[in-house]
């Protein structure tokens, strides 16, 4: 099952991620015991319409649409514009650049949100958006 959304094209990076922790587990089993935590990512694009993903490096390792798994608690909910998404996970932004200019917006724990880069750089590594 595909996680990408037409109307958000840089959503193709969560089937990225996806396919990394699915394809080898023992990545599946550092990531989750390097990120710790539920991440989620609410994008909004240029029509305005919202939508969100997690991902779970608490448990399961696994990412899915929505805000997270049913009936856990996200740890960290990041909020950013589709485009600056894309330009994250292309390696084209920073994400303290984009948290300090104010286009990215944190809910949670800050301090847990410095533990998804890794997992961005993984999509970045696996195929360019």
């Amino acid at each position: 099952m595909s996680l990408k959304n037409n109307a958000f094209p840089s959503s193709t990076a969560f089937d990225l991620i996806n396919s990394s922790l699915s394809s080898d587990e023992a990545e599946r089993k550092d990531a989750v015991k390097k990120g710790n935590a539920i991440f989620a990512f609410t994008l909004k694009n240029k029509e305005g319409l919202s939508e969100s993903w997690y991902i779970d490096l608490k448990e399961q390792g696994v990412v899915g649409k929505g805000t997270g798994p049913d009936g856990k608690k996200t740890d960290v909910t990041l909020l950013l514009s589709e485009d600056d998404f894309g330009k994250l996970v292309s390696g084209k932004a920073n994400a303290q650049k984009l948290f300090m200019s104010g286009k990215l917006k944190v809910k949670g724990d800050v301090m847990k949100a410095t533990k998804m880069e890794p997992v961005l750089k993984k999509a970045q590594t696996s195929a360019k958006l």
